[in-house]
């Protein structure tokens, strides 16, 4: 049983990850160089808590509440810390973002740099989820690619969309 909590842990923590850092993305895709950089790094912070805090109370109030009992504190303190890596997943793209504007980057670019630290940090994600997973071959190479496809996606919708038809 120990065992089985450890490893649901563990996979909510890889899944918070990555769910970190595609909210990143999206967030870098929509409104990068459209703010300045800093409103940008804050914004995505700022985001991310929300989104964790509103996803762990419902989490908690929806799916841990027994016979008229909240979860402890000890059961809460150990679910937002398995989640924690939904706000942390966003402190790769976010240093990119900063370091490349502090470089001399236009604040479109520092988003892209911001953006393309993401898709990297994202297909380690998925790699990582993969191999915790056991796929092995073309399971693990289509489902690393697939995460990697995403954040490309997420990088042409923005310089298309955002970009060319704003």
């Amino acid at each position: 049983m120990v065992e089985q909590v450890g490893d649901r842990r563990a996979g909510r923590r890889r899944a918070a990850g990555i769910y970190g850092v595609i909210v990143t993305a999206a967030i870098l895709t929509a409104v990068g160089g459209q703010l300045s950089t800093l409103s940008l790094a804050i914004a995505v912070v700022a985001t991310l808590l929300i989104y964790w805090t509103a996803e762990e109370y419902a989490e908690l109030l929806g799916e841990e509440v027994e016979d008229g009992r909240l979860p402890s504190r000890a059961r809460i303190a150990a679910e937002l810390r398995a989640t924690w890596p939904m706000v942390t997943a966003s402190f790769g793209p976010i240093a990119a973002l900063l370091l490349a504007r502090l470089a001399g980057a236009s604040p479109a670019a520092a988003a892209n740099t911001g953006l393309a630290v993401a898709v990297v940090v994202l297909t380690y994600h998925a790699w990582s989820a993969a191999r915790v997973a056991r796929l092995r071959g073309a399971a693990l190479i289509g489902t690393t690619c697939a995460a990697g496809l995403l954040g490309v996606v997420m990088i042409l919708l923005k310089n298309l969309v955002l970009v060319h038809l704003h």
